[in-house]
């Protein structure tokens, strides 16, 4: 598609370069998001393993 030479007017195309910023930076953030909760899974999980260590050596 050749946005210098559309027929759409200005305020056409910029309406449509910020709906595809929009979707990139939604899906930017949904990718981070999945990031973050794998990585408080990890935690949370290490965490629970640490606990059983320290009752397993206590007992």
């Amino acid at each position: 598609m050749d946005f210098c030479n559309s027929n759409k007017d200005w305020s056409q195309r910029k309406k449509f370069f910020q709906t595809k910023k929009l979707h990139l930076l939604v899906s930017i953030k949904e990718s981070y998001e999945r990031k973050l909760a794998s990585i408080s899974a990890s935690i949370s999980k290490l965490e629970e393993q640490i606990e059983s260590n320290v009752s397993s050596v206590e007992s």
